[in-house]
């Protein structure tokens, strides 16, 4: 089977990135299977070097769920890299993403999907934008501030590029540059290349289990310079050809003429 052939199979292709989550990854997965079981799916979980027994919880669960897929890191790497390596064992036409905590509900797929249809070859993003989100005031405070920063600069119009919950076009996806922290600047990398972002209101849930593997101050200065590379990116996208296929070759006549 031909790569071109194995993306068609599958209409979307879940990539969860995790660190110790055993507790919180079955109970999510059951729902990706129930919110999803009208399409043809697959959920790529990969795990960013838990030091708990996620590991053996995945594989038990592949065992009697033939949707999933495990990928694992030897070592944690972060978050962006294992989005970006969820992507690269992806198949699906559409690939979402979703936190490995459970506080996303991938019920809001279908609502994704629907919009980002709706808008045709245009649209390349569904951008979940939380409501009532469940974290500490001086964290909703500090997200808030550098959301208002991000938009001020980059012109994403959205409200909340941190949101776990995302729907994008897989060739979009291949086309962005990648780099660490690249997931929370999506919507401005997708409009770079000249396509459009819609956003789907969701409700953020509270955590069930576990505690949250990030802070504040450990990536504000990271995220700030992060935040000045995305802009200058943008600035060096001055044209975005609209390309025309004028003729394309048949391969299988090609290989039987010779």
């Amino acid at each position: 089977m031909n790569a071109d052939h194995a993306v068609q199979d599958i209409d979307i292709s879940v990539v969860i990135p995790a660190k110790n989550e055993r507790d919180n990854l079955p109970v999510l997965l059951d729902e990706i299977a129930e919110a999803l079981k009208e399409y043809r799916f697959e959920a790529v979980v990969v795990d960013d070097g838990s030091s708990d027994d996620s590991l053996e919880v995945l594989e038990a669960y592949a065992k009697q769920n033939g949707f999933l897929k495990v990928v694992h890191h030897q070592c944690s790497a972060g978050q962006s890299c294992s989005v970006r390596t969820g992507l690269l064992h992806a198949r699906g036409t559409y690939i979402g993403t979703i936190d490995g905590d459970g506080q996303n509900n991938p019920a809001y797929y279908r609502q994704m999907i629907a919009a980002v249809e709706d808008g045709g070859e245009r649209v390349g993003l569904a951008a979940g934008q939380r409501l009532g989100r469940k974290a500490s005031v001086f964290k909703r405070y500090a997200s808030k501030a550098a959301n208002k920063l991000r938009g001020a600069l980059l012109k994403d119009n959205t409200r909340d590029s941190g949101c776990g919950l995302k729907l994008l076009r897989r060739d979009v996806f291949l086309k962005l540059p990648y780099f660490d922290s690249w997931h929370r600047f999506l919507p401005a990398l997708v409009i770079r290349e000249g396509y459009e972002v819609v956003h789907v209101d969701v409700i953020d849930r509270e955590r069930e289990h576990g505690v949250s593997k990030y802070g504040i101050f450990d990536r504000a200065l990271v995220g700030i310079l992060d935040l000045f590379g995305v802009w200058w990116l943008r600035r060096r996208r001055k044209v975005i050809p609209e390309v025309v296929v004028l003729t394309d070759c048949d391969v299988s006549s090609s290989k039987e003429d010779h």
